[in-house]
């Protein structure tokens, strides 16, 4: 059923109360491709609605994707392929991989949003991404109705990127994800620092994937704000990737900046620290501003506007530019 003039407030993390012209909920690809078949357009696709920032109302039908089901298909040897509909929320995915034994998402333990949502992102924490075990997707033409698979090689991934990011953008709905997972004999990657220190102060000196998922739940907690409790998207910046001179120009009056060296030569500098060195954390912009355990993370302190949001978010890009001359690309999708 379509309904007409719906709030988004309960859908999407930032609690921004923006209202859809027309809204529905879908829990099958029938159900999808009845509802295109209405003509309304454009089509703005919904999922857990927590790496979106609205900025205004919505024209068009927005259609919430609730696609369930977890199948696992055939795989070789180690390897087992599971596929998910786009509707479960990612960490539920996570956690039942965990309880079946399969390993390869572990590390990305509470990362928010749903499974559609995940290889638009090519979502990542703690030295894994998304296209470390994706196999494919399925996905609906939002003007025609009709299905199509992606495979790695189309997705084109990046950094927290994707095709769904540039020129598929808008154009589709993904219904399921598949993933290789392994059934044991897991790679386990816990090389990240406070990984490490979490497990040793667990007392756990020889981890399975559930005291690595563990770990980051509870690292990941102690950093980040509940949207339940504040609203917000999480991360709204990406960890920006420069060239090695700009590092070096930085360490001349930054020493302690932190970066990591990257395959190619350059290197990455956390979009966190570089916006907590020009004063952002912590501070408070009307009814936005940064989060105090977290620069990275812009919330809604109670009735922010989108507008709002977006202004903050411009203000800190300028001032991380002015102050070290590299300029913050939004994580976040804004609408």
């Amino acid at each position: 059923m379509i309904q007409q003039n719906i709030s988004l407030l309960p859908y999407n993390t930032f609690g921004i109360d923006a209202k859809a012209a027309f809204f529905t909920e879908v829990f099958s690809v029938p159900e999808l491709q009845e509802a295109l078949q209405s003509g309304i357009q454009p089509v703005l696709v919904l999922g857990g609605g927590s790496n979106m920032l609205l900025t205004k109302d919505v024209d068009g039908l927005v259609v919430k994707n609730t696609i369930g089901g977890i199948q696992v298909l055939e795989g070789e040897g180690n390897t087992v392929h599971v596929r998910a509909g786009a509707g479960i929320v990612w960490h539920d995915l996570v956690c039942w991989a965990v309880e079946h034994h399969f390993g390869g998402i572990e590390n990305l333990s509470l990362i928010p949003g749903t499974v559609g949502a995940s290889p638009v992102q090519n979502i990542g924490a703690y030295g894994v991404e998304l296209k470390d075990v994706f196999v494919d997707l399925e996905a609906v033409d939002l003007n025609t109705g009709s299905v199509k698979i992606f495979n790695r090689e189309a997705c084109r991934f990046g950094y927290r990127d994707s095709v769904f990011k540039h020129e598929e953008k808008g154009k589709y709905c993904i219904t399921s994800v598949t993933f290789a997972l392994t059934r044991n004999e897991h790679f386990l990657n816990y090389s990240y620092g406070d990984i490490r220190k979490t497990l040793e102060t667990n007392g756990i000196a020889e981890p399975a994937i559930g005291d690595i998922s563990r770990a980051i739940i509870q690292i990941r907690s102690s950093k980040l704000p509940d949207p339940a409790k504040i609203g917000n998207c999480g991360s709204f910046f990406k960890n920006p990737e420069t060239a090695r001179f700009v590092l070096d120009k930085i360490q001349e009056t930054h020493p302690q900046v932190v970066s990591y060296d990257l395959p190619d030569g350059r290197v990455k500098i956390p979009a966190g620290w570089l916006i907590e060195q020009c004063g952002w954390k912590g501070k408070r912009v009307g009814n936005t501003g940064c989060y105090e355990k977290q620069a990275l993370v812009l919330v809604n302190h109670g009735g922010a506007t989108g507008e709002e949001v977006k202004k903050l978010a411009y203000e800190i890009i300028d001032s991380v530019e002015k102050t070290f001359g590299i300029r913050l690309e939004p994580e976040v999708n804004i609408i």
